[in-house]
């Protein structure tokens, strides 16, 4: 291999010759690990507190999701639970398993219970700045990492002697922090992209709830709307074996209860269509407004009298479809059972409307995430110069160790 000078060979690859190396075990304070500790271990209940428990749901790759379902502890539940001590603001929070490898800062310096799945690790802050540990973590050769060292047949982690002994780059400290600083703007901006993201979604959502059940009505519009079975306007249809159709370089997209799977060299239907999960996963409603082929685990509707697909896809996506499982294991549902459900319909020219202001709202949240991908892209490509040495933001020898 040839190395440019001033580089070396070390446990997580070519870096300078001025970075060190060490494992996560020796660069930590401590590390908590409280995921599989539940309060019934302890002989108490959650308690109904206002503390929140931090489990894996909540730890999103670079931040904390409060949003996502959340237990709230008690305060005698906290001191019987947080034995080790408190969690503080930049502490990391790591999951270990469902899913790998998501890793976030802990925001603030509010109470936290320390949850299912989760590891917390507080650094020696005179070898390692934790914001620089937290960027390395979220790295690509982090994470290629924890897959090379997972371990567990159906969900895939890691054993904690396992991560202990993982190594991670050490520049000086001045190097870390103007890192940390690059990263830190960039990381800024993916903040402000993600809170705009969640508050589109969230109107989107208010929205569907006001037009899909006639409480809000758009301009030109009125009149009751009718209360009909969904058989009245469409009609599920069974997907079929896509055995014989199957082709590498088919123009038709092979969709099953999870989306796409493959493509096919004709297609099963060829108008616009609602599908949804008949084996599975059936809470999951799919619009496809060009040809397609359903497998025969999905169904497919075909619209009636010209009502609106889009309009029924949305309509769709407010139904607890959990509630219409018929099967006591693998869920399912019925065709016959769908079409009997009773929902507040308008007429077609009101359908298509509504779909047209719920389609220009996805168009923009599209929009938002595709930005917030690219800038993405643009961190991880950023992350792979910096915290390999590639590039350098302080000069060999300047820094202070």
């Amino acid at each position: 291999m040839d190395l440019r000078p001033g580089y070396e060979v070390s446990e997580v690859g070519v870096i300078p010759k001025d970075w060190n190396t060490d494992t996560l075990l020796s660069i930590s304070r401590q590390i908590m690990d409280f995921r599989g500790r539940t309060p019934k271990k302890l002989r108490m209940e959650w308690g109904g507190g206002d503390i929140p428990a931090l489990s894996a749901g909540n730890v999103r790759k670079g931040f904390i999701d409060l949003r996502q379902d959340c237990y709230f502890g008690s305060e005698q539940l906290y001191c019987r639970w947080m034995t080790k001590g408190d969690l503080a603001k930049d502490d990391i929070v790591f999951t270990t398993e469902a899913p790998l490898g998501n890793v976030a800062l802990v925001p603030d310096n509010r109470r936290y219970i320390l949850s299912q799945r989760t590891v917390l690790l507080q650094v020696d802050a005179d070898r390692i700045s934790s914001r620089f540990l937290y960027q390395v973590m979220l790295s690509d050769g982090f994470q290629r990492m924890l897959a090379d060292y997972a371990s567990g047949s159906t969900a895939r982690g890691i054993q904690r002697k396992t991560l202990e002994q993982l190594y991670v780059p050490i520049p000086s400290l001045d190097e870390q922090n103007a890192i940390n600083a690059a990263l830190g703007d960039v990381d800024e901006l993916l903040d402000g992209l993600h809170q705009l993201i969640a508050k589109k979604r969230d109107l989107r959502q208010a929205v569907m709830q006001q037009l899909l059940t006639g409480r809000r009505r758009l301009p030109g519009f009125a009149g009751d709307w009718k209360c009909r079975q969904l058989g009245d306007v469409l009609t599920v249809c069974y997907g079929k074996n896509q055995h014989d159709v199957v082709a590498a370089d088919g123009p038709y997209p092979v969709l099953a209860s999870g989306g796409q799977i493959g493509t096919a060299s004709r297609p099963l239907y060829d108008k616009a269509s609602v599908l949804i999960g008949r084996k599975g996963t059936i809470d999951q409603p799919q619009y496809l407004a060009s040809p397609f082929w359903a497998v025969d685990t999905l169904f497919y509707t075909a619209m009636k009298k010209g009502n609106c697909a889009k309009f029924f896809y949305y309509r769709f996506c407010l139904i607890q479809w959990t509630r219409y499982n018929e099967s006591t294991g693998l869920p399912s549902l019925n065709a016959q059972t769908i079409e009997s459900i009773e929902i507040s319909c308008p007429e077609p020219p009101e359908q298509t409307a509504i779909s047209a202001v719920l389609s220009d709202m996805d168009a923009e949240i599209a929009a938002l995430e595709a930005r917030r991908d690219k800038t993405l892209d643009l961190k991880q490509a950023m992350m792979q110069e910096l915290l390999t040495g590639r590039t350098r933001l302080v000069e060999p020898g300047s820094a202070h160790a």
